[in-house]
């Protein structure tokens, strides 16, 4: 049986029933953006639809009908089976909710899995997505965790997370850190993944009294916080964690794992070499291409990433609570300290 539903009516049922959502798109329109949590079993793979698009806008309408039955007929015994496989209670959608979901959920239905299909596919979604996120209002108080480049605010939020205390990861989101170097062994998201992860979060913790997130600049790699997030950071309780710089070096070597990367790490480095010193631009590049990172590290720390973070902590209204710690563990400690007095 197929029962359509609206993309409220769906999220209700994901968060409530763990409700399977099954993106019938090729792997490549997946790829690009979907609903979080969804998994992928396609109608058509890339080229299967590129020459069904081509067929339709060349030779007529009827014919790449055709030619899709004829792709789905060879294909329809791995896709039941893939279906079948599932939890009982199912969702399919396509772009608009269209051809491929109704096609999907019909076919379910005639072999007795019952499958709801999304009214007005994904972009329906990406619509309730913008529309939320230019209405909302954020409740909970921003308590911001600043601190020098490698101090591991991300590794402390992290901590803090798995401790049940409400974290905004943008980084994590973004799939980026922000910095030129932010992209080095992580897959970017684009801006329709980082809103529609961002917008679940929010609305996750819209009811608790504070919620925690890094302190980042707007934009994050190919991602742009919205503007009343930005906003709430700003005017956020900035705590900022101080950390001997010989830990930071030790983080950030760990975390990006340059001996792996020396290549992107060198490319990073290029695009920014000329706003420093020409002496110690020098400096720098010959312990990259000599793969000494910890050098390398260390005298971007001071000359570059260090005179940036001082003029970056003037934007804050409130002065910031500073914490001085040995290591990651300890500035949790400490954090959850200030929550409690402050919360």
């Amino acid at each position: 049986m197929q029962q359509d539903i609206t993309v409220q009516e769906l999220l209700r049922l994901h968060q409530e029933r763990e409700l399977t959502l099954v993106d019938v798109r090729s792997p490549g329109e997946f790829k690009e953006f979907t609903i979080p949590g969804s998994l992928n079993i396609p109608l058509f793979d890339d080229r299967e639809r590129a020459e069904i698009g081509t067929t339709y806008k060349q030779i007529s309408i009827e014919e790449a009908k055709q030619r899709g039955l004829e792709i789905v007929s060879a294909k329809l015994p791995a896709f039941i089976r893939e279906f079948q496989a599932l939890g009982p209670n199912k969702a399919v959608f396509c772009w608009r909710g269209g051809m491929r979901s109704r096609t999907s959920a019909t076919l379910l239905s005639l072999m007795g899995i019952r499958a709801y299909r999304l009214t007005g596919g994904i972009r329906a979604y990406r619509q309730w997505v913008v529309q939320t996120l230019e209405s909302f209002e954020l409740k909970p108080k921003v308590v911001v965790i600043a601190g020098h480049t490698g101090t591991g605010k991300s590794l402390i939020l992290n901590k803090l997370a798995e401790r049940g205390y409400p974290v905004l990861d943008l980084e994590q989101m973004a799939g980026h850190r922000g910095s030129i170097f932010g992209q080095i062994g992580l897959v970017p998201n684009n801006q329709k993944t980082f809103e529609s992860l961002l917008v679940h979060e929010l609305l996750r913790y819209q009811d608790r009294p504070f919620v925690l997130m890094e302190a980042e600049s707007r934009r994050i790699g190919r991602v742009v916080m919205p503007g009343f997030l930005a906003e709430a950071k700003t005017s956020g309780i900035p705590i900022r964690i101080e950390v001997p710089l010989e830990e930071r070096i030790q983080h950030i070597v760990q975390e990006y794992r340059p001996e792996e990367h020396a290549d992107a790490c060198l490319a990073a480095f290029r695009q920014i070499h000329r706003r420093l010193h020409t002496p110690v631009a020098a400096q720098i590049e010959q312990h990259l291409l000599n793969h000494e990172f910890e050098e390398a590290a260390g005298l971007l720390l001071e000359y570059y990433y260090d005179p940036r973070y001082e003029h970056a902590e003037e934007s804050y209204t409130t002065e910031p609570i500073r914490l001085r710690v040995r290591h990651a563990d300890e500035a949790v400690q400490r954090i959850e300290q200030e929550l409690k007095r402050l919360f």
